[in-house]
């Protein structure tokens, strides 16, 4: 295939309209939580990640776990926690079972902080959508993420 290959050209072109549409969004949101709550979309993202864990086993989630749901670097998203945590929205504590091991919770100030940005992230997300789906390039990939399920819940 040849850069000029129009097989090449349509998948770079796809993935032009994936990106424009994610970016899009997520400053979308970004500005939306920052104005209403004073939180970015990554820190709410960390909040709502940690806020599913569990003491049952499997529960707590390992820092490449983490860093990995957040689409982070494990070195960014320790940077994320500690901001956080300077903040009283995230503790950390020792696994009772193993020395090595460190767990990140959501505090009490964190979860309300989270419940009271759920509606505003949401609503900003829907806003979004909408309006990228009254562009013709984008409205395809709109369609596709309003049809995408959740995953089941393990």
């Amino acid at each position: 295939m040849t850069a000029t290959d129009p097989a090449l050209t349509a998948l770079a072109q796809g993935w032009c309209a994936l990106s424009l549409l994610h970016g899009r969004i997520e400053a979308h949101i970004e500005r939306a939580l920052q104005a209403g709550h004073d939180l970015s979309v990554r820190e709410y993202s960390l909040l709502d990640v940690l806020s599913r864990q569990h003491d049952g086993e499997g529960g707590h989630l390992q820092m490449k776990q983490v860093a990995d749901a957040v689409v982070l670097s494990q070195s960014a998203t320790t940077r994320l926690v500690t901001r956080l945590e300077d903040r009283g929205l995230l503790e950390r504590y020792l696994c009772p079972t193993d020395r090595r091991g460190i767990y990140t919770n959501v505090t009490e100030a964190g979860l309300k902080l989270l419940g009271e940005a759920r509606p505003t992230n949401d609503a900003a997300l829907r806003e979004a959508l909408d309006e990228a789906a009254r562009n013709p390039e984008l409205a395809p990939l709109v369609r596709v993420v309003e049809s995408l399920k959740a995953p089941a819940a393990a």
